[in-house]
C-alpha cells in the first residue's frame, strides 16, 4: 500500500517508542553540519504611549535592542542548545551587519564556523519593531535588508569544498535554504551527491517549492502552503496533503517528506505508513523560528540514531515550544523532556540559569515584573514562605535562587545542609507563589541578578546586590522589614 492510499495515523507515543524521553539525552552526543543562508535578526523593543503628530502612526519609544543569528544561524543555535557539535558554513557580506553576525556566530558554544565573505554583498538583516506590554507584546513592523542573488561562482566552489570536508567529520547535514543565494543553482545537488558518496544523511529545509533541486535528499521539510502552491489542484484535506507529499517524494527520489504547519503540526510521509503529529500549543505567540527549531531537532534525532517517526514527533514538540514563545527562541533537552512528561508538574519549575534568563526575557517582552529572592532555605520555614508570598504579591513572576550544598556548608558549617539541594529545590518548586527555581553558588548572586534583572529584589542582606538592582531602576524589599531573612 502506498503512502497516498491511507490517511496519516495520529501519533501515539506508546506506539512510537517508550524510551523516546531517554533518547532525548542522546542528542547531546551528535555532530551536525549546517549549510545555508545566515542572516541577522534584530529585535527593537519599546513602549508606545502616543500617536505621532506627523502621521497617524504609533511612536515607539525604544528601550532596548537584541541581535541574534537568524535563518540557518537559528538552526545552528537550536542544535547548539540541544548539545550537538555543529559545523556551520555560510556567506556574509563585507558590511557592518556581516561583521556583527560573524561575531554572534563565533560566540556560540560548540560551533565551528566557516563564514565566507563576499565583497560588495549585503548581509541579510531583518529588524522587528515590537511594542512591549500586554499579554503578548505587539509586533509593529518588520524591515528587511537583503540580497538574494547567487553567491559568486568561485566562492560557491570554495563553500562546497569546505562543506565536503566538514561533512566527513559530522553525521548529518542540514541544508537551510531561505532563497538568499547561498544554496542557489546546483550547490544542493553537489552537496547531496557528496553526502551519498560518504554515506551521510541530508536534511533539506526548503522555503519555496523548487523540490527538484533537492532530489536525493534523505528528508525534505516543506510547509503546507508551499506544497499547495506546487500542486495543480491545491490539497483540501489531510489525505490530499499526504498524496501530494508522496508524489514529491517519489518524483525526486527523496527518502521522506515532512509537511509542516503551525496549526496542524508535522505530517511524515515515507516508505512506511504516514504519520501525523499535531502541534500542542494552547497559546501561539510568534511564528518566527518554529521551523528552524523543528529542522534542528529532526537533524539531531537522526544523528542520534532515532527513527523518522521519533524525529518527527520531537520536531513537532520543539516547534510547539517555540510557537509558545516570542522571538527566535531555542529548545533545550529539558524543554523536550518537560513536554514529553507534563506529569512532572512542579519539578519543571527547576531550571538552569540559561533557561531562566530566556524565560525572563519573555516576561520582559510581555511587560511583566520579575521578582527575585535567593538564599539557603535550609530548611524551608514559615518566615521564608511569608517572604516568598510577599515578593510574589508585588511581582508578576517570582524566581528563587537556591544556594547549592557547597554554598550552604560554607555559610552554615560542615554539618549543613540539613536537606540536600534537590529536596530544597523540590519543596520551593511545590509552592504556588514560586514560578522558577535556579540552583546557584552563593558566589553567583550578581550573575543571577544580571541574567534576570529583577524588578523586585526581596530579602537581600548584601548592599552590593541592592545597589546593582537599584542601578537600573529596580526596587529592593529590605530584609529588616520582614519576619525572617531568606537565608
Amino acid at each position: 500500500m502506498n503512502a497516498s492510499d491511507a490517511p496519516a495515523e495520529r501519533a501515539d507515543r506508546s506506539r512510537i517508542g517508550t524510551d523516546i524521553a531517554n533518547a532525548v539525552h542522546r542528542l547531546s552526543r551528535t555532530s551536525v553540519l549546517v549549510v545555508g543562508d545566515a542572516m541577522l535578526d534584530r529585535y527593537v523593543y519599546g513602549d508606545v504611549e502616543r500617536i505621532s503628530l506627523e502621521a497617524p502612526i504609533p511612536v515607539l519609544k525604544v528601550q532596548r535592542e537584541i541581535a541574534l543569528p537568524g535563518g540557518s544561524g537559528n538552526v545552528m543555535r537550536n542544535l547548539g542548545a540541544l548539545g550537538s557539535a555543529v559545523a556551520f558554513v555560510s556567506v556574509v557580506g563585507d558590511d557592518a551587519a556581516g561583521s556583527e553576525l560573524t561575531g554572534l556566530i563565533g560566540g556560540q558554544p560548540g560551533v565551528e564556523p566557516w563564514l565566507l565573505v563576499q565583497g560588495g554583498r549585503r548581509t541579510t538583516e531583518k529588524t522587528r519593531f515590537i511594542a512591549q506590554g500586554g499579554h503578548h507584546g505587539h509586533p509593529m513592523l518588520r524591515a528587511d535588508r537583503e540580497e538574494t542573488a547567487a553567491v559568486h561562482p568561485k566562492l560557491a566552489d570554495r563553500l562546497v569544498r569546505i562543506a565536503r570536508d566538514a561533512m566527513a567529520a559530522t553525521t548529518v547535514t542540514v541544508l537551510s535554504d531561505y532563497h538568499k543565494g547561498v544554496l542557489a543553482g546546483d550547490i544542493p545537488a553537489r552537496l547531496i551527491g557528496a553526502a551519498r558518496q560518504m554515506g551521510r544523511r541530508i536534511v533539506a529545509d526548503l522555503r519555496g517549492r523548487d523540490y527538484e533541486r533537492y532530489a536525493g535528499a534523505d528528508v525534505l521539510l516543506t510547509t503546507r502552503s508551499d506544497l499547495a502552491r506546487a500542486c495543480t489542484l491545491p490539497p483540501d484535506s489531510d489525505e490530499a496533503y499526504v498524496a501530494a507529499a508522496d508524489a514529491v517524494r517519489r518524483l525526486h527520489d527523496i527518502g521522506a517528506v515532512m509537511v509542516t504547519s503551525p496549526e496542524a503540526g508535522i505530517t511524515l510521509v515515507h516508505d512506511g505508513p504516514p504519520w501525523h503529529f499535531p502541534v500542542d500549543t494552547p497559546d501561539v505567540m510568534d511564528l518566527a523560528g518554529a521551523g528552524d527549531s523543528a529542522v534542528a531537532t529532526v537533524a539531531a534525532c537522526l544523528a542520534a540514531g532515532l527513527s523518522l517517526p521519533e524525529a518527527a514527533q520531537l520536531g513537532t514538540l520543539a516547534a510547539g515550544i517555540v510557537l509558545g514563545r516570542i522571538g527566535t527562541a531555542v529548545v533545550r533537552p529539558e524543554d523536550l523532556i518537560a513536554a514529553l512528561s507534563p506529569q512532572s508538574g512542579a519539578l519543571n519549575k527547576i531550571v538552569p540559569l540559561e533557561q531562566m534568563a530566556e524565560r525572563a526575557e519573555r516576561w520582559r517582552r510581555r511587560g511583566w515584573k520579575a521578582g527575585l529572592v535567593h538564599g539557603c532555605f535550609d530548611p524551608l520555614r514559615a518566615g521564608h514562605i511569608h517572604l516568598l508570598e510577599q515578593a510574589r504579591a508585588v511581582s508578576d513572576r517570582l524566581v528563587v535562587g537556591l544556594y547549592d550544598d557547597a554554598s550552604v556548608s560554607r555559610r552554615k558549617g560542615p554539618d549543613r545542609p540539613v536537606q540536600p539541594e534537590a529536596v530544597r529545590a523540590a519543596r520551593l518548586a511545590s509552592l504556588g507563589c514560586v514560578d522558577l527555581v535556579v540552583v546557584i553558588s552563593d558566589r553567583d548572586g550578581t550573575d543571577l541578578i544580571g541574567a534576570l534583572r529583577p524588578d523586585i529584589l526581596a530579602g537581600t542582606l548584601h548592599p552590593a546586590e541592592a545597589d546593582q538592582v537599584r542601578s537600573y531602576g529596580g526596587d529592593v524589599l529590605l530584609a529588616d522589614r520582614l519576619p525572617e531573612p531568606s537565608c
